[in-house]
């Protein structure tokens, strides 16, 4: 088949052109657009679908932004259910905005895209040292994001036209001093408060549960007391270090290596100059450097006259005060270590010259090469180490594209077994027993990572002991792993876990005596407040809770102030009960007056944040915003 394929070229040519053609003409190029872009619909924005795969896309830009911006960043919370769903609503909300601003006819003139390109501080770095724009780095970081320079831009435009609706909405927020001051004074509402505190612990020692009550809680929480799902794993992990374990050099190719890079390898050229300075920042005014520069050609005519005499002239005329006292002398320095004028300058003479005037941003420079210090060139054996490790790096970062894919086929193709591709590619094959769903990241980082466990705990994994397929568990590094052994989730014995149930009993009916003894006394205490036993006053507010648990802190600020004092009862859940007494509401000290700007600046951005979000709200009624995708559950 392939050999007809080679020998009638031509013929195939004109089959494709027949086929493909006909295709476009009938359902053009969207169809193939809208192919490309298939998967499940995931949510909906004014009847226009967002598909899984725009989600898949959306989040990996997403996660390769945040992995650059904050390389510690634990990956588990970017691949998490959580994060993607985070993804998701943002791509929601992009497109709601999207659609009211092209509702609303919000336009980006071309000024002020240019503006926001100008402003941008990725696109600064790649100016050239003339200002213009280096192009070439330009399409490589909008190729980064998956877009040609022209897509980029109309993205950049996109956005701009966005943020206009939520910054029109931001700019109103205004809220007066007197309106926001009711508010923080409620929110910073100080209370005087007594507490009698009922903890579930100091009625522990009352309880002696029977094996009727341990046998009955077993019975009714057999959740509580589960071995989790576990499983013995194999696994290989390719990576450059693997691949360089496979990779032998030999003599020829380490002394050709020396010999092409000796130089490069030994160290950096050094170079020793003097200067006199006349000083004039880059920001002085336009006549101001005129008459610097003037000065400093005078001064190159005089030094050029008597070049023995340069300290001499630079003690007497120079403006940079930390040489000047040592006749200009900088001593030895290498590339990097100056401005670059005045490096390009130095590297550039000859032992003994003297420089024109060179122009830096702190004024004017006369320059005197007075030394050159060539780098040593160090042996073959003296490098042999550092030249082996660089040319074994270079060979494993071109073979690791090979292995790779030797790596993905053999895993899929022999899947029944780690240890043809570990005979191939000379990779141990690693175990890892006792792996659960969340605790794997405690065996191994690699198998920590949400896709592994996903393809490890799937039914075709456990079921068939088949490989994974080769997953990518990091820059350069893939990883495949097969089940060996699988323990499904079992309730333990309660024989095993008997102590661990009594301690619960024992905690839940501690709680329950805490809570009667507390209900109880709050009532006689109503009846009679003389006989209330409560601790000494204290003062608390949401941001001084004084050390208090935030239920009773709730609850006292939540006491109606018309009926102070008062009694309340707090549950504490398993720490017992409390009896709170709201005696008064003490005045707020009036807070510093940085302090009250602060608040009412904080106050003002949270009322337009709420206001932004409450507009965003009406417009997904609008725009009948429909999730299809099932909601990750809250982690408890």
């Amino acid at each position: 088949m392939f050999d007809f394929v080679r020998q009638h070229t031509k013929i195939m040519m004109f089959v494709l052109f027949l086929l493909v053609i006909p295709s476009f003409v009938l359902f053009g190029i969207d169809g193939y657009n809208s192919l490309r872009a298939g998967g499940d619909v995931v949510a909906t924005v004014a009847g226009q679908d967002i598909t899984s795969n725009e989600w898949d896309s959306a989040h990996r830009a997403e996660v390769e932004r945040l992995r650059a911006a904050m390389p510690n960043l634990d990956p588990k919370l970017l691949d998490s259910e959580q994060g993607r769903q985070a993804t998701l609503e943002r791509l929601v909300r992009e497109r709601v905005l999207m659609k009211a601003a092209e509702d609303l006819r919000l336009q980006t003139t071309d000024a002020r895209l240019a503006q926001a390109l100008q402003e941008n501080p990725s696109i600064a770095d790649l100016r050239r040292p003339d200002g213009s724009l280096d192009m070439d780095r330009y399409r490589q970081l909008a190729a980064s994001q998956g877009l040609t320079p022209e897509g980029f831009e109309a993205r950049v435009r996109r956005d701009l036209s966005q943020r206009q609706i939520e910054s029109a909405l931001t700019a109103s927020g205004l809220v007066p001093p007197s309106v926001a001051a009711v508010s923080l004074n409620a929110f910073f509402e100080r209370r005087e408060v007594r507490v009698a505190r009922f903890a579930a612990a100091d009625f522990a020692t009352r309880l002696a549960p029977s094996d009727a009550e341990l046998e009955a809680y077993y019975k009714a929480h057999p959740g509580e007391f589960q071995a989790p799902e576990q499983m013995r794993v194999e696994y290989l992990v390719l990576d450059l270090d693997a691949v360089k374990r496979g990779i032998a050099i030999s003599e020829a190719d380490l002394r050709t290596y020396y010999e092409q890079n000796a130089a490069r390898l030994a160290s950096a050229e050094e170079r020793r100059a003097s200067h006199i300075l006349i000083a004039s920042p880059k920001d002085a005014p336009a006549a101001e450097r005129e008459k610097a520069r003037q000065r400093a050609a005078e001064l190159v005519v005089q030094a050029r006259k008597s070049p023995d005499a340069f300290a001499e002239l630079a003690r007497k005329h120079s403006q940079d005060a930390g040489s000047a006292t040592r006749g200009g002398d900088l001593d030895f320095f290498g590339r990097g270590a100056m401005v670059k004028p005045f490096e390009d300058a130095t590297f550039a003479m000859k032992k003994g010259d003297i420089s024109d005037v060179v122009a830096s941003d702190f004024g004017y420079h006369i320059i005197k090469l007075t030394d050159i210090k060539l780098p040593a060139q160090r042996s073959f054996e003296e490098m042999r180490a550092k030249l082996e490790a660089d040319l074994r790096a270079q060979q494993a970062q071109r073979k690791f594209a090979e292995s790779a894919e030797v790596f993905t086929n053999t895993v899929y193709e022999q899947s029944d077994s780690l240890k043809p591709e570990a005979d191939k590619l000379k990779l141990d094959i690693r175990t890892a027993d006792k792996l659960t769903r969340e605790g794997a990241a405690a065996l191994s980082a690699q198998l920590g990572n949400p896709k592994v466990l996903a393809a490890l705990f799937s039914p075709d994994a456990i079921d068939k002991k088949r490989n994974t397929e080769a997953i990518e568990t990091g820059p350069s590094q893939l990883l495949s792993a097969r089940v060996v052994q699988h323990t499904p989730a079992r309730t333990l014995p309660l024989e095993e876990v008997r102590a661990a149930v009594r301690e619960r009993v024992v905690a839940s009916q501690s709680a329950e005596l805490a809570r009667k003894e507390g209900a109880a006394k709050l009532t006689a205490w109503m009846a009679d407040r003389s006989a209330a036993s409560l601790q000494a006053p204290v003062v608390v507010s949401r941001d001084k809770p004084q050390n208090l648990p935030p239920e009773i802190v709730k609850a006292a600020l939540r006491a109606d102030p018309s009926k102070l004092p008062a009694l309340v009862g707090v549950d504490l859940g398993p720490q017992g009960y409390a009896v709170v007494g709201v005696d008064k509401i003490v005045p707020r000290d009036p807070p510093a007056e940085s302090v009250a700007q602060q608040e009412q600046t904080a106050y003002a951005q949270g009322w337009s944040a709420a206001e932004v979000q409450a507009y965003y709200e009406g417009l997904k009624d609008r725009y009948k915003v429909s999730f299809r995708a099932p909601k990750p559950k809250l982690s408890q």
